[in-house]
């Protein structure tokens, strides 16, 4: 038996690097775009309904990942080592399917956000009392 050469090694990457994306093809059904405006700090949480039958391993993962606790698109596609644009398309598939949810934020903590940007306001007025700020 011969030894695998550096050529057969790249062979086998490209053929595994190959099958992953005619994969996710098939995952997405060919789509590259998703139905709802998503941007990569968009939080998901689950849904009101369980996943039906028959989803990809992909789709459950995400699932699965965003029972757990809640998280931003980016951390799912980091986390399944996935193209963005792939996991745009599925996560909007799910909230179609009420599987996620983008999770409402609680009204009484947005006084704590303001008293947070407001804090580092005040510390960053310190620390460069001379700084203007510009807009746009």
């Amino acid at each position: 038996m011969n030894a695998p050469t550096g050529q057969d090694s790249l062979e086998g990457q490209a053929l595994d690097d190959t099958a992953t994306i005619v994969r996710l093809y098939a995952v997405t059904d060919g789509r590259t775009r998703a139905r709802h405006n998503l941007s990569l700090h968009t939080v998901l949480g689950p849904g009101r309904r369980s996943p039906r039958p028959g989803l990809s391993e992909e789709s459950c993962r995400i699932i699965e990942l965003c029972t757990q606790r809640h998280r931003p698109l980016a951390e799912l596609a980091g986390t399944l080592a996935l193209p963005v644009t792939a996991v745009s398309v599925l996560v909007s598939d799910l909230i179609d399917a009420q599987a996620l949810a983008l999770p409402i934020p609680d009204r009484r903590s947005a006084g704590s956000d303001l008293q947070l940007l407001q804090a580092i306001s005040a510390g960053l007025m310190r620390r460069h009392p001379n700084a203007t700020a510009k807009a746009g």
